[in-house]
């Protein structure tokens, strides 16, 4: 043996101590690699289902709450918070759209009556609706301050709750996770 060679088995000082994994392992494949395409057309359609695979796992990901997959305006412990707040209440916001449409309504009835009553209605609506804003804004300001005394500036978070706060339940992303009456 030569000096300075080292025997088989033998684990040098600064050594990492096991032996290199092939590459098949440490990449994780499993089964056998698909054949390349033989067509442009091939590629192309493998490339599609590849990305609709990637949009649906991220769909999915982001309607369950997972953090690593919602987009940036929704990421955070601070936007879960604003989020459970807007969710865990009754939001007059989701109202405006089911009366502007019976403004819209009476307007195309061309009844007198009933668009002096959809007017009043239509005020009312927002005046309830401006209320419980500044009473959504007031319990939105006061929790992340208390939660996150180190967050400066809460307009932001304010109004990523009101605007969550106007869309329906069911159509809100990610999906609300606290029902309506319960604490957070």
């Amino acid at each position: 043996m030569q000096p300075g060679a080292v025997q088989p088995g033998a684990v040098q000082p600064g050594g990492k101590g096991r032996p290199t994994p092939k590459r098949s392992e440490k990449q994780g494949r499993r089964g056998p690699v698909a054949p390349p395409p033989l067509t442009r057309r091939e590629a192309a359609q493998r490339q599609k289902e590849k990305a609709r695979e990637a949009r649906t796992r991220i769909r999915q990901g982001a309607l369950a709450g997972e953090e690593r997959y919602l987009p940036k305006r929704d990421a955070g412990p601070v936007r879960k918070l604003v989020r459970d707040v807007v969710d865990s209440r009754r939001n007059m916001g989701v109202l405006l759209l089911p009366v502007a449409l019976v403004f819209v309504l009476a307007q195309l009835s061309g009844s007198r009556a009933l668009l002096d009553f959809a007017l009043t209605l239509w005020m009312a609506g927002l005046l309830v609706v401006v209320l419980d804003v500044a009473l959504l804004a007031g319990t939105i300001r006061r929790r992340v301050r208390k939660a996150f005394p180190d967050v400066d500036r809460t307009r932001g978070h304010i109004f990523y709750g009101l605007l969550r706060s106007t869309v329906f339940r069911r159509w809100r992303m990610p999906a609300p996770v606290v029902r309506p009456g319960e604490k957070v």
